[in-house]
Parts: C-alpha cells; structure tokens; sequence
C-alpha cells in the first residue's frame, strides 16, 4: 500500500482549456476551477511544489485559423494570449482558496503578470508558491504540450503530469472504441511508433531525451493528484523509458 509520504517533490501539471470550461462549450466554468484548485490544494499540503502549464483551447483554437484568412503564427500569438486569460482566471481561483501563486508569461506582460525567468520561477516553487506558466514557448509553431515539456525539464521537475478527458493512454480512441485497451505504462518510443496522440512528437522526444517521466491521467476523478504524487500507481497511464513485457 502507497505510503502518504510524496513520492515526488516537484511536478509539472499540463492543464488544457477544455479542463478550465468544466462542461461549457467554451469560456471558464467556475466549478471545474474549484475543482482544480481542490486538487492542486491536497498536494500543496504535503509540501509538493506543484508549477502549472494552461492551454487556451477554451477560448481560441489555431487550429481553426484558415477559416479566418489567418496566418497560423499569428492565429498562434492569439492562442498564446488566450492561455494568459486563463492563467489569471487560475490564479485568482487559486487566492481564493488561499494558495499563494505567481503568473509568468513567456512574452513580457509586466502590467499583469511576471515574465519567465527561470531563477524566479524556483525561488517561487522553493517559497511554496504556485507557478502558473502562460503564453507557451512565447514563439509561435509550439503547443503548450511542448511548452509543459521545456518548462518541466528546464526547472527540474520529477514528474509531467498531462489532465486529460480520459483516464490515460489507450490503444485507440475511447470514445470511438468499446474494446480499447488502457495502458498502465508505456515507453515513448512506443507512444511515438504507435502514433496514440499523447502529446505532440516535439513534447514527447524532449521527455524521453530529458528522461522525464509523464503520467496521462483524468483530472476529474477526485483525488487524483494526491494519488499520483503518493505513488499510486493506479491513476491513469505512466510514460517513461522503461519497455514493460
């Protein structure tokens, strides 16, 4: 039986938007944030520094761009502004139940937020504050998936946790297919040889090069996060170097 000790001290949370707009079709859903918060708030009490990567799919999607006559770097800048709404929506959340965070973007935003800077984001995580990293890689062509990876590798991190809809990787798509199969742990050259749309190829090669293990999980089961960072096993789908029999 896991024992209540962390079995990580710090983690990286990937946060899509579509976690942020609970069941909305877009925008910001206060119960899902409260949610989150609840989640983040278990972990906060063992001492685990937790730093945060949000997506901004809930309030504007590149990928929708060509029907805007839009270049896909500037449809990109916008999703990047995107991200730094619901950050601050994070943020604001987070203060209410009285855990103490900071916002840096990866484009300068003094009036509001923090720029990134990788000695003030540590000194942040060290002062057991949360760190909210917004605006991706701050260069358009990257996903915030990428962007989770580099901020998880560049600030040391134990572990990159993507929330998902799903609770972890399957062999194909769960809502398409009654008979996929979870994953309790897969490598990441097998994620990539299989193509499963864990992350993007960029996010997943800077893992496996960096050695950071990435758990997939569902963020909407309670208690999640205080499961994972205990080292139970049982939540969603583990991804590492290691090739299981």
């Amino acid at each position: 039986m896991p024992s209540s000790t962390p079995q990580y001290n710090r983690i990286v949370l990937k946060l899509s938007g579509e976690a942020l707009s609970g069941d909305l079709d877009h925008g910001l859903d206060s119960h899902a944030l409260n949610n989150i918060c609840g989640e983040i708030a278990q972990i906060i009490t063992l001492n685990v520094q937790c730093a945060i990567v949000v997506g901004g799919g809930n309030f504007f999607r590149g990928a929708g761009a060509g029907n805007l006559n839009m270049t896909r770097a500037t449809a990109d800048y916008i999703g990047m502004l995107a991200t730094v709404m619901n950050a601050l929506a994070l943020q604001q959340a987070l203060t209410a139940a009285d855990i103490q965070s900071r916002v840096q973007t990866a484009i300068p935003m003094l009036p509001i937020c923090e720029p990134y800077v990788r000695e003030h984001a540590l000194k942040h995580l060290n002062e057991n504050r949360v760190v909210i990293f917004a605006a991706g890689t701050g260069s358009p062509f990257f996903t915030t998936d990428t962007a989770a990876s580099l901020r998880a590798i560049e600030i040391e991190a134990d572990l990159l946790l993507k929330a998902t809809q799903v609770d972890g990787v399957y062999d194909r798509d769960p809502n398409r297919y009654a008979g996929a199969q979870r994953y309790e742990r897969i490598s990441y050259d097998e994620v990539l040889a299989q193509r499963l749309g864990v992350m993007d190829a960029t996010a997943i090669a800077l893992c496996r090069e960096n050695k950071v293990p990435l758990r997939v999980f569902d963020i909407k089961n309670p208690g999640c996060l205080h499961r994972i960072v205990i080292g139970n096993n049982s939540e969603g789908t583990l991804v590492d170097s290691e090739v299981v029999a």
